[in-house]
């Protein structure tokens, strides 16, 4: 994970205040979404992705062994 030099900055405040117990409620939920802000996008990409994939059809045993074999039972 990428940080800019200002959400590394946040982060090392709020892992401080934490720390010293002075970490509000919402300054905790602000970290949340900042933190989870990435895995969001990431599994939308990964959906995204996974609904892109061509589904194949599994073919059934009888039909690949009468192409294996010809007609010839």
């Amino acid at each position: 994970m990428i940080l800019s030099p200002t959400v590394a900055s946040k982060l090392a405040i709020w892992r401080q205040k934490a720390v010293d117990n002075t970490l509000s409620r919402e300054e905790m939920k602000e970290a949340i979404l900042l933190l989870r802000g990435d895995r969001r996008s990431a599994a939308v990409a990964s959906v995204t992705s996974k609904a892109k994939k061509a589904k194949v059809e599994i073919p059934d045993g009888d039909d690949l062994l009468k192409d294996l074999l010809g007609d010839a039972e």
